[in-house]
């Protein structure tokens, strides 16, 4: 399933050389589904698999082109035998790339020294140094941890709050589940936890109120991780003294919104991840997990779907 881009046939020819392959946007979704075993979510935004569902009369298999499954986890498809596979693992070092620039651009302000060179001012300035500052990584995911080993490479404190405490984690260190006490300490806060009912507008007036009036915010999970007009009202206020936005809520942001044109904040259009050639491996990743799928074998990421990710290991047990 796209929208309007369907994959590179060259890239699916694995897949067509074993399966009648249907390709269908989501308007037309519900007329495709009939007797088909597996779907792959091209277009990870769509919400159009709920209403879609009572077609699905052989499916026993999801895959998204995304490593968020919020949009296509409903609760006929988590109470049904339907295994949901992600593709986790494709953007974690682009997207761990993305937070140190938006550190970097923070602490050196690059973005202020463009202005000056647009406007043609020779002002000399001092800069913020990383190394020595604690950064704050909440989502101990794959990604989670691209994140955590670039920002320690770069000489950074990094702690980690997920669902389950541990101090002997081997990318982390120390994790805790207690968000509220790791904020006040952190200079850089970075959001990549899974969009579930439990994190759903976890960054709201209290955890911004908690947070240091010189940290950053960057959110490359999901926007509605963020109370929206929680966040604008710290940055307005110098209660955070930056916040740089892949996702928000809503989205795409729309024209006129304070985000847009409040000078601490930086918004980026969803591409964090989106580096030269992601579409081709994001399709290679189904190609070779549908390769598992002809063998019988066990597929890779495969979510728990009571969770809302996939859980542990990367990889499926051979």
């Amino acid at each position: 399933m796209h929208s309007g881009r369907p994959p590179d046939p060259a890239l699916m020819a694995p897949v067509s050389a074993r399966a009648a392959v249907r390709y269908t946007d989501s308007a037309g979704l519900a007329d495709a589904l009939p007797g088909a075993q597996v779907l792959f979510v091209y277009d990870f935004q769509t919400r159009a698999l709920p209403g879609a569902w009572p077609a699905a009369d052989r499916l026993r298999w999801v895959h998204i082109a995304a490593t968020g499954v919020d949009s296509v986890l409903f609760p006929e498809l988590c109470a049904s035998e339907v295994i949901v596979t992600n593709t986790r693992g494709v953007f974690d070092t682009a997207i761990a790339e993305y937070v140190l620039g938006q550190i970097l651009d923070f602490a050196k302000d690059l973005t202020g020294s463009n202005r000056l060179q647009q406007q043609q001012v020779w002002k000399h300035r001092e800069s913020e140094r990383i190394a020595g500052s604690t950064a704050l990584v909440v989502g101990t995911g794959a990604i989670g941890r691209a994140i955590a080993g670039l920002l320690r490479a770069a000489g950074m404190r990094v702690r980690a709050v997920g669902r389950r405490a541990r101090n002997d984690d081997p990318d982390f260190g120390v994790v805790t589940t207690d968000l509220y006490a790791e904020l006040p300490c952190a200079d850089y806060v970075v959001a990549i936890a899974p969009l579930t009912d439990r994190t759903r507008h976890m960054f709201d007036a209290r955890a911004f109120g908690a947070m240091k009036p010189h940290a950053r915010f960057i959110n490359v999970g999901r926007g509605e991780l963020v109370v929206t007009d929680d966040l604008v009202g710290a940055l307005r206020s110098g209660g955070i003294a930056g916040a740089a936005l892949d996702v928000v809520d809503p989205e795409p942001l729309p024209s006129g919104h304070p985000l847009w044109t409040l000078p601490t904040a930086r918004v980026t259009p969803h591409n964090s991840g989106d580096f030269i050639g992601w579409r081709a491996e994001m399709v290679s990743a189904f190609a070779a997990n549908f390769d598992r799928w002809s063998a019988g074998r066990p597929l890779d990421n495969v979510v728990d779907k009571t969770l809302g990710y996939v859980p542990g290991r990367r990889r499926a047990s051979e």
